[in-house]
């Protein structure tokens, strides 16, 4: 069958991950810098190891995407700037990015830098789709909870790509609209550096005081696995399968993307999704929370609330306990120093093993059906589940892959050693050709060359990137030529075919002037309100309400951050709004805190797009906000109408999962120090608010140059 190819994208976190997933092969990897990436906490790269990287990977054919994705300080721009420029000039193939300001900014610096809009945008519908396609971006990562029938509207109706994810950790909260762990301990998702709030234990509360969960992890999400479901991601016109995993390891790296890509082509060849079982079960050894088929394939079975950790793979049970000696009845095999977990009723136990026994011997391999003896320093419950958690045979393979078997590029050789003529090596890797010319050969009847040799000679490639798959000789007889100076032909011709390769990657560099048209706004000091009741106060010169019943009382309507649907939506009306999807369907709007305004550029984007007024985010502290004032009247001499909220209990999360369907009535998250996160549902959606209110003290942000405080009741 024929279909277009669809790429598998690899996550790369650190030097050992690269080589892991080159190993694989995959069509593209996706890795950041030591700043700018949503992932802080992977090794990432150093600006030398970035330009290593991007050079070793597109010699094998690979794509690089640099992730850029997180909110930018006013202070961080110029760096940021530099470094974007850098990634240019050394060939990136695309940024992955987040910030509706840089996104902005650097596409009219830079034109000719693709841009790909992260997960971390919340695009979700097709509206969003068209607005960042006209801002210039390329690719669109869709929210994990979009659906197929999303994808082949955007494929449609737009000319975007569109990437999914396909394997890995999910997040409970839409991406982009978490601001759990930034209120916790200031440890922002979108700054990179979340601390996992959604895989603690919480305690579910009903109105009245109960606990109504036994599992204490209820937003603790499954992992994400399409494997035997890709034809129908590929047929809806998906053109990226992404991995998540830039936190796992290279063992993990190099199996998902053997895994996907191995059932891609087969899918792409043959028509069906065979893939090797038994590196399904090496990947669940490594890593797996338990799998769902996620949203996008209409599995609403996505949580694990009884455990965020790894869960490893069942490989026997405890058929006999002895005081502290116990015995297994295997049902895959273990090696010493592989790591097991024993799991019962209320009980769990990890450990390494590194001494065991069949028949009172000391082994170092057991196989499937075997009886083990091992003694441990707690007494263990019969008939407890035995978990592989990790196993030292599969790194110790994926090592030795390494060393003994790094990927090589097939090459065909000819070579022409004619009477007369200068000697003719040709290098091909089927796409690119190179031909090199050495110096007229010698007669020679005393030590001619022979085809053997030279064979022998030239096919030996082995400190370079390639394998020769194909050695063509065409030799007269009698001639000679020394070896030295055939292997001087054959490093020429290799180079030649490096510098074709990386030229196929070459991106033309271009620099262009930021310019952007503004309205001017005057100097005011006022208050806004949210609220859902009527109230008389004349201190608000405008109200937002999500109560329909009051915005024919010159209420503003406030939108949800989630929109599925537009259609009912007047455009003529003025509204507050909390995705960016409203600004392709909408004009008269202000937008909301959930926009991730952090940077002068955001705002003036938003104002040139004919947004009234900007509310700041709720991740700004006070000096962020006075820099992002001075430098927007600095660099475009005019005023900004801005909103900053003042009082609110902070919206923390937005779950496309209802938690009532899980528990009965529920109220409150209740975490281990006795917090208490409101859980409200909203149009089939959970919301979770502070247990706190933020209230800041307003008088001096006028001062600033903020326009408008807004109180949330």
């Amino acid at each position: 069958m024929s279909m277009k190819k669809v790429e598998i994208l690899a996550p790369v976190g650190s030097y050992s991950m690269f080589k892991s997933a080159l190993l694989a092969l995959p069509d593209a990897i996706y890795l950041a810098g030591k700043m700018y990436g949503a992932r802080s906490f992977a090794d990432n790269f150093t600006e030398e190891e970035l330009i290593k990287v991007i050079n070793e990977a597109h010699l094998f054919g690979v794509k690089v995407y640099v992730t850029c994705n997180i909110l930018l300080y006013e202070r961080e721009v110029p760096n940021f700037l530099k470094y974007v420029e850098f990634l240019h000039k050394n060939n990136v193939d695309a940024l992955i990015m987040q910030d509706l300001g840089m996104i902005d900014l650097v596409h009219k610096k830079f034109p000719n830098l693709e841009i790909h809009a992260s997960t971390q945008m919340h695009i979700h519908n097709l509206e969003g789709a068209k607005f960042v396609e006209k801002l210039g971006v390329k690719r669109v990562v869709l929210a994990r909870e979009c659906s197929l029938d999303l994808v082949r509207k955007i494929k449609k109706e737009t000319k975007l790509e569109v990437e999914v994810f396909v394997h890995g950790a999910l997040c409970a909260s839409y991406s982009g609209m978490c601001l759990f762990a930034r209120s916790i301990g200031l440890r922002s998702g979108n700054r990179g550096t979340c601390s996992g709030c959604c895989r603690l234990p919480y305690d579910v509360v009903s109105k009245d005081n109960k606990i109504l969960n036994k599992d204490k992890y209820p937003l603790s999400m499954r992992d994400l696995m399409t494997l035997d479901y890709l034809n129908i991601l590929i047929e809806a016109g998906v053109d990226s399968l992404k991995i998540e995993g830039r936190m796992k390891s290279p063992s993990y790296v190099y199996l998902v993307s053997k895994l996907y890509k191995e059932a891609r082509d087969n899918y792409l060849q043959t028509g069906s999704l065979k893939y090797n079982k038994e590196d399904l079960f090496k990947l669940m050894t490594v890593f797996n929370r338990t799998y769902t088929k996620g949203f996008i394939l209409k599995d609403c079975d996505v949580f694990n609330p009884k455990s965020p950790n790894h869960q490893g793979v069942l490989i026997g049970q405890v058929i006999d306990v002895c005081g502290r000696n116990i015995k297994i009845k295997l049902q895959s095999d273990v090696s010493i120093h592989d790591g097991l977990r024993l799991v019962s009723k209320d009980f769990t136990y990890g450990f390494l093993l590194n001494e065991f026994k069949i028949n009172n011997k000391q082994v170092y391999k057991a196989l499937k059906g075997d009886i083990i003896s091992l003694t441990l320093n707690t007494s263990i419950p019969i008939n407890s589940k035995v978990l592989k958690t990790s196993s030292y045979l599969i790194e110790e393979e994926i090592e030795r892959k390494l060393k003994e078997e790094p990927p090589k590029i097939p090459i065909k050789m000819s070579i022409f050693i004619k009477e007369k003529e200068k000697v003719k090596l040709i290098v091909s890797d089927n796409i690119n050709k190179v031909e090199v010319y050495g110096s007229i050969p010698l007669k020679s009847i005393n030590k001619p060359l022979n085809k053997d040799i030279i064979k022998e000679k030239l096919g030996k490639v082995g400190n370079t990137i390639y394998s020769v798959l194909e050695f063509k000789v065409d030799l007269d007889n009698n001639l000679f030529i020394p070896i030295s100076s055939l292997n001087n032909l054959k490093r020429e011709a290799l180079d030649l075919l490096n510098e074709k390769r990386l030229l196929n990657f070459k991106k033309e560099f271009k620099e262009e002037t930021y310019q952007i048209n503004l309205p001017d706004f005057k100097k005011e000091k006022g208050y806004t309100l949210l609220t859902n009741k009527k109230v008389e106060n004349s201190k608000y010169k405008y109200i937002y309400t999500e109560n329909l019943e009051l915005v024919n009382n010159n209420y503003i309507l406030k939108l949800p951050k989630v929109m599925d649907n537009y259609n009912s939506i007047e455009p003529k009306k003025e509204y507050l709004v909390g995705e960016v999807g409203a600004l392709e369907k909408l004009s008269n709007v202000e937008t909301d805190f959930s926009f991730n305004v952090t940077n002068s550029y955001t705002v003036a984007l938003l104002h040139s797009l004919g947004v009234k007024r900007v509310t700041l985010s709720l991740e700004l502290l006070d000096n962020d906000i006075e820099a992002l004032i001075n430098a927007y009247k600095k660099r475009y001499k005019k005023e900004p109408n801005l909103e900053l909220i003042i009082k609110t209990k902070m919206e923390l999360m937005v779950l496309k999962a209802k938690l009532s369907n899980y528990y009965k009535e529920p109220k409150y998250l209740r975490d281990r120090f006795k917090n208490n996160y409101l859980i409200k549902e909203k149009n089939n959606l959970t919301y979770i608010y502070d247990y706190k209110d933020t209230i800041k003290d307003g008088t001096k942000y006028f001062e600033m140059g903020i326009n408008y405080l807004r109180e949330d009741i």
